[in-house]
């Protein structure tokens, strides 16, 4: 009986502990995490799906827009940490982003989903039933959602 209480106890200090890790302790207003690129990279090391983060990055290339279904404006982005990630911003539901090129800096939010080439980010709008967590990006000062 003494075992299992134990095994109890220190289950939920582990999950209090993960959780502190996975927020780095502290959120900001948007619900950013200083962990957010730790947690990116699990996921696409792992090959995990879901996982909504925000992180600073480089776009590295300039694709074509995606024109089946919803259209979306698509770049390839590398991160602080190395990885390179898929950008998919839905432009029927949010602004395009006009003058970006590779090198710029931009800042994103959005639902990562792992894929056999790496990776996408997508959600990186509102949504506008406001059923699922709205993301963003930052370019230039200025943000679109």
């Amino acid at each position: 009986m003494k075992q299992k209480s134990l095994l109890g106890a220190v289950a939920l200090l582990a999950a209090l502990l993960l959780s502190q890790w996975r927020d780095g302790g502290r959120s900001g207003p948007t619900g950013e995490s200083a962990q957010d690129p730790v947690v990116l990279t699990a996921a696409l090391t792992s090959e995990r799906s879901g996982e909504v983060v925000t992180v600073e990055a480089e776009i590295v290339k300039l694709l074509r827009d995606d024109n089946d279904g919803s259209r979306h404006q698509r770049f390839l982005v590398r991160t602080g940490s190395g990885q390179r990630v898929l950008i998919a911003h839905n432009i029927d539901l949010a602004e395009r982003l006009d003058g970006i090129t590779a090198g710029d800096p931009i800042r994103i939010r959005g639902q990562f989903e792992w894929n056999e080439k790496g990776g996408v980010l997508h959600w990186t709008h509102h949504d506008p039933r406001g059923v699922h967590e709205g993301g963003w990006i930052e370019h230039q000062g200025r943000q679109y959602q």
